[in-house]
């Protein structure tokens, strides 16, 4: 037992010094900063359609998002991993099949966490944090983590956990002012401001 426990402990001082690269590189090192995180002991499933909810986001803006998650004011559309999810009326304002969606707190949590982690990097670097976006983001399966739970006439069955690996490149921008014609203004349908209310979100 000793020496599997010691094999263990080596096993994953290995991992945590070996695995350094990301799967992608930034493309401007000096205005991007990184957060990445090992066997998170969330689902990889639920991670991942986190994962695609904030990418592309502000990092401001996705902080408060996974808050609302978390509270419930806002929801998260799940897109691939939708076996047994139910319907909501809060995934009607993103363009998912059959409005489904979840509140994963345990992930919106930990992602929260992350997102901490690369705004002290960022900080680091004096990097502007207001500025950043989620230009990447990945998550990918870990080794499953095995347990075990009895059943009946004295039967054991495999309790297997699903953690996963995250990683994130954020990316220093520049605010863009784009110009518009006073003389012609643009008509907007009311659908789309309707979207455009229900993707900002509740008002403070």
């Amino acid at each position: 037992l000793s020496f599997k426990l010691s094999y263990y402990n080596e096993y994953k001082s290995y991992l945590s010094t070996s695995m350094v690269r990301y799967a992608k590189e930034a493309e401007n090192p000096a205005k991007s900063c990184k957060a990445r995180g090992f066997h998170l002991r969330t689902h990889f499933k639920t991670s991942r359609e986190v994962a695609q909810a904030i990418k592309g986001m502000h990092l401001r803006k996705a902080t408060k998002y996974l808050k609302d998650v978390v509270a419930k004011k806002q929801i998260v559309p799940m897109r691939r991993f939708m076996g047994g999810v139910g319907r909501h009326a809060q995934a009607k304002a993103f363009n998912t099949s059959g409005s489904l969606g979840a509140w994963p707190k345990k992930s919106a949590t930990i992602f929260l966490d992350l997102l901490k982690n690369a705004e002290s990097n960022a900080e680091v670097k004096g990097l502007e944090v207001d500025s950043l976006v989620i230009e990447y983001i990945q998550v990918n399966r870990a080794p499953q983590m095995r347990r075990r739970t009895y059943r009946a006439h004295g039967r054991i069955n495999p309790f297997m956990c699903s953690p996963c690996h995250v990683e994130m490149i954020l990316t220093e921008t520049e605010s863009i002012v784009s110009k518009e014609d006073d003389d012609a203004p643009k008509k907007k349908s009311k659908k789309k401001e309707a979207r455009q209310r229900a993707r900002l979100g509740p008002l403070e």
